[in-house]
């Protein structure tokens, strides 16, 4: 319930900037470029932190141990 909510208020909030914009106000005092470096800083962060906490095992003993571990179950 919590999620649809919160779709439905970030919804709200892009139509009626959309609209805005249409009618030439510019309700979000950045430039696009201000935008998409934001965005691109929070993906390159996101993107860094995913990769650091999944398990990724690189070495053939992390390999070998990964598949005993599934095999055991406890993976």
């Amino acid at each position: 319930m919590k999620v649809a909510i919160i779709r439905l208020i970030v919804l709200v909030f892009v139509l009626l900037n959309q609209a805005l914009v249409a009618f030439g106000v510019n309700p979000l005092p950045f430039s696009e470029e201000m935008i998409y470096e934001g965005v691109s800083s929070i993906a390159t962060i996101a993107a860094g932190i995913w990769a650091w906490w999944k398990d990724n095992p690189v070495s053939k003993q992390a390999k070998e141990n990964d598949a005993y571990l599934r095999k055991q179950g406890l993976k």
